[in-house]
């Protein structure tokens, strides 16, 4: 059994550099997210998705990211009928997580949640591959299925139809939805733990955000 008490590894970081932050955490964010890029962190644009259900249980998953909107809305498509969709209709809020361990940092995001346009839905849709479309409506995502099969025929039966190069409609029941940001904050690993936290938060009355450091 692995002692898990005693596994550490010491952080070695400068930290954040406070003075030199932009006052709009969506640039900042966009810089994090270039720097984990050209780390080639794996899967940089993965995020932990976290919604809760109706008895108030909190649930995670790993998503990806697949847009950042105009109005700073972090984008992330799925099926419309899953749990955490059903979650979000419910109670349409959550928090996303990025974690770029190779840089010993993380972002923290909550928020509210709405859909995306049909129209952005459709035009992310059209840029998949053509197999994932197929995947998309062979699986009625987080549905209790007998066997692996149920899946796997169904997207068999699928791929026999779809043979030709002609474009695959959305279903209706996929598409995407858009964390919209009130709070925001970067966490840099440091030396003995004493982490930096920088947190952003958006402003009621203004739309505005303040910004100021967190003790780790």
């Amino acid at each position: 059994m692995v002692d898990l008490a005693r596994m550490r590894l010491e952080y070695e970081s400068e930290g954040i550099d406070y003075d030199s932050l932009d006052s709009d955490p969506m640039v900042v964010f966009q810089s994090w997210l270039s720097a984990a890029i050209e780390a080639d962190v794996t899967e940089p644009n993965a995020m932990v998705i976290s919604t809760v259900d109706g008895s108030g249980q909190p649930w995670s998953r790993y998503l990806l990211l697949k847009g950042v909107s105009a109005d700073g809305g972090f984008d992330f498509y799925t099926n419309y009928g899953s749990a955490k969709s059903s979650h979000l209709v419910h109670n349409p809020k959550a928090s996303a997580t990025f974690g770029w361990l190779e840089l010993r940092r993380q972002v923290n995001i909550a928020g509210s949640v709405c859909r995306v346009s049909d129209d952005e839905s459709d035009e992310y849709w059209a840029q998949r591959p053509r197999l994932s479309q197929l995947g998309a409506l062979a699986s009625e995502q987080s549905r209790q299925i007998s066997s692996k099969a149920v899946v796997d025929d169904r997207f068999a039966e699928l791929m026999a139809n779809h043979q030709g190069t002609e474009p695959i409609r959305r279903p209706a029941n996929w598409g995407g939805w858009r964390l919209v940001p009130t709070s925001i904050e970067f966490w840099q690993g440091r030396p003995n733990r004493l982490h930096d936290r920088v947190r952003y938060d958006r402003q009621t009355e203004d739309g505005l955000w303040q910004c100021y450091r967190q003790s780790p």
